[in-house]
């Protein structure tokens, strides 16, 4: 299963690339040195998930199988999460990057919880939680004729745990937590992150009911339910508590929604219990105990140009898609877990996540501005093309391996829908791989020409588009004015210096209407099995009724969860457009 020695140098890799690679990535030796290249890190890689085919009957074996997988990540063709490129064939050999950990309503619960999270950031996952089983604040306490602190109290211990504990070596812990709307504490958590000081390694996200929206929708109170005894503690009108949640948005980006019911009734294994949580970036609904390995195709490398004309290469794409399915199931059979529960739990579903990045600058090659209604249907081709296939290659993998073990009672199977994996297809937002691809991230637009990105424990990285760059020389722009003009805003759509046929096509983020950031989204979500990891980034001049109309648009859709940020709504944000930190 070894894969051949590589003739190519790591010179294919931008200088971005090799930072975050030497920074996080690379093996180093004892000294604490360098001690792996590029090329080394994608061979052990390779190599390790390759091993997996050990497990299952030589006929259902591929041949060549480590030279495959070292060949579609070297191309930066394929990348899977950053758990496995770090630890793959190295002594942790943790390679999942999502879990959910359940909290029961008690303090041995809550602290074992504390424990096991501190457990998988130590390995390099992050963790998502539900804090709507604990009762509220002021509630009764019978062993200690106490009083409860309360959910929020609760989650303030988690986050001071992910402080003290730093992901392999490498990183610091993430986290989301998650409360039902419909928990008496749902004004304070919607209220906690107002205070950019309060739970800094966390996401935060509501969730939200079909019942909740409806009422909302028709200016109609709710109730508030006590979770420990399941009787309402009082009704207050939804249309305040959304508003309250709207505002929260608009000023720091937080919290973010989830849409609970639309993500049970996509829930694949209804007969293991109801999904109350997401992974830290939300696009990976799990049940408690589960985790998920993640991988992404880098679909700008598939362009053809027949006939003068750029167009998708979907045999290319036909090709590398069970290839890419069968690499992330063998991770879950590679992968050392942190829990046994987890490896039980895990192995029951055998949930994978195959996505894409590079959307944006797919759409450039092939001319498309990402704002028109030509990119959804991009999108729609796209993504519906990847489901199906990815589908199939699970279905082959569960006539040669079997079907993943929890089938029976599933949606699947009363489905007649025979496969190896309960999910199959995620859109991940694909952080520090796109920047290794040298690619746009995940399925978002480009957040500028000219950015900067305050990544890996304060480390700055800066990029100018490469192809807008081509562009502009071959229209005769000067490019250190360029430089010095597209480093000032996050928008070229006002530079009249800029031709308009670049200024159309080089769409960034805050070029478009919210409205068209949804749909893409729920175009996406319409063909990923799990959820879709997207943000949609508003100018600084947007207003709280701009994030309402997201959230009910949203929700209308199909979306199973949204996340807004306005720029400037925070001091400290990833992405700007320069080295200030409001453009």
């Amino acid at each position: 299963m070894r894969a051949p020695r590589p003739r190519r140098s790591s010179q294919h890799l931008s200088d971005n690339a090799l930072t975050v690679l030497r920074q996080r990535y690379l093996a180093r030796n004892a000294r604490g040195t360098l001690c792996e290249s590029p090329t080394g890190l994608f061979r052990r890689v390779a190599e390790d998930i390759a091993q997996a085919e050990r497990s299952y009957p030589r006929a259902g074996r591929t041949p060549h199988l480590a030279r495959q997988f070292y060949d579609l990540m070297h191309r930066l063709e394929f990348l899977p999460n950053s758990p496995t490129l770090m630890n793959a064939g190295r002594p942790l050999q943790q390679l999942s990057a999502c879990f959910v950990l359940p909290i029961e309503d008690s303090l041995e619960s809550i602290f074992d919880t504390v424990k096991y999270q501190a457990l998988i950031h130590q390995s390099g996952g992050g963790t998502g939680f539900s804090f709507s089983r604990l009762r509220p604040k002021a509630d009764r306490v019978a062993t200690t004729n106490g009083i409860a602190s309360g959910p929020v109290s609760f989650m303030r211990v988690f986050n001071m745990a992910t402080d003290v504990i730093k992901q392999g070596g490498t990183r610091r812990g993430a986290n989301m937590g998650i409360l039902r709307v419909d928990h008496p504490d749902i004004l304070e958590f919607i209220a906690l992150k107002q205070d950019p000081s309060e739970m800094t390694n966390f996401n935060l996200s509501v969730g939200l009911t079909d019942r909740f929206m409806r009422a909302v929708q028709r200016r109609q109170g709710y109730a508030l339910i006590n979770p420990r005894t399941g009787r309402c503690v009082r009704r207050i009108p939804a249309e305040q508590v959304f508003d309250r949640l709207v505002r929260a948005a608009w000023q720091s980006g937080e919290p973010g929604i989830v849409f609970l019911d639309t993500m049970n009734r996509a829930n694949p294994t209804p007969q293991l219990g109801t999904i109350e949580a997401t992974n830290p970036c939300g696009e990976q609904p799990l049940l408690p105990y589960e985790s998920c390995t993640l991988g992404s195709i880098n679909v700008a490398r598939f362009v053809s140009h027949a006939n003068g004309r750029a167009a998708i290469d979907f045999e290319r794409l036909r090709a590398v898609i069970p290839t890419a399915v069968r690499f992330l199931d063998n991770v879950l059979d590679r992968s050392r877990f942190p829990l046994d529960a987890i490896a039980r739990h895990t192995r029951l579903t055998r949930k994978i996540g195959l996505g894409i990045m590079g959307f944006a600058d797919l759409l450039i090659h092939l001319g498309v501005p990402y704002d028109t209604h030509e990119a959804l249907a991009v999108a729609d081709q796209l993504m519906g093309f990847i489901q199906r296939e990815a589908h199939q290659a699970s279905a082959r993998l569960g006539q040669q391996r079997g079907l993943f073990p929890a089938f029976n009672g599933s949606r699947l199977h009363a489905a007649g829908d025979r496969r190896r994996n309960a999910t199959v297809t995620t859109i991940a937002p694909t952080g520090t791989i796109s920047i290794i691809a040298d690619c746009s991230a995940g399925i978002e637009p480009l957040y500028g020409i000219s950015i900067v990105r305050r990544v890996l424990e304060g480390l700055t990285l800066t990029s100018l588009h490469p192809e807008f760059m081509r562009q502009a020389a071959r229209h005769g722009l000067p490019p250190a004015r360029l430089r010095a003009e597209i480093s000032r805003t996050e928008s070229i759509r006002h530079l009249t210096s800029i031709p308009e046929s670049l200024r159309s096509l080089f769409v960034t983020a805050h070029d478009i209407a919210p409205s068209h950031h949804v749909r893409m989204q729920a175009i996406f979500q319409r063909y990923s099995d799990s959820g879709v990891s997207k943000t949609i980034n508003l100018p600084a001049q947007a207003t709280p009724g701009d994030v309402a109309d997201a959230f009910h648009l949203a929700h209308q859709l199909g979306c199973k969860g949204l996340t807004v940020f306005r720029s400037g709504s925070r001091s400290h944000q990833v992405l700007s457009c320069s080295h200030v930190q409001s453009c």
